[in-house]
């Protein structure tokens, strides 16, 4: 997951070579619509938060099962080792998504600050609560 997680987050570490790509120069002005690509970029950016968000929260959400059923498991076989070796290890996977959450959280007020810092706001949308 956290390869996957890296790999969407390509965007926003690219964000300032992605502004200065997409927000044209006073030479290009004429030649770019920079208001089209400036809400390209905020489209894409967007979409790359609210995909790695959902895929971070589906995870949450299996592995909180697991989790529960784990432990309704534990409580019938109170003894069983490897049920609980089976438990932990789900425990510490569920308290790494939670974290991967936080850091989603992180990144992408990176990449809005950012943006906003170095966007013409006549030319982009602001982010949208």
């Amino acid at each position: 997951m956290q390869e996957l997680l890296r790999v969407m987050r390509t965007i926003d570490d690219r964000i300032v070579h992605e502004l200065n790509t997409t927000i044209p120069t006073a030479s290009f002005v004429g030649k770019v619509d920079p208001g089209q690509t400036c809400k390209e970029l905020y489209e894409s950016l967007m979409n790359a938060h609210t995909s790695r968000e959902r895929i971070i929260k589906n995870c949450i959400s299996q592995t909180s099962a697991v989790v529960k059923t784990l432990k309704e498991e534990r409580e019938k076989a109170d003894e069983d080792v490897a049920l609980l070796k089976q438990l932990r290890k789900e425990q510490t996977k569920l308290k790494l998504m939670q974290s991967e959450l936080n850091v989603e959280e992180v990144v992408n007020d990176r990449s809005w600050k950012v943006r906003s810092h170095l966007t013409v706001m006549m030319f982009c949308p602001s982010r949208q609560p």
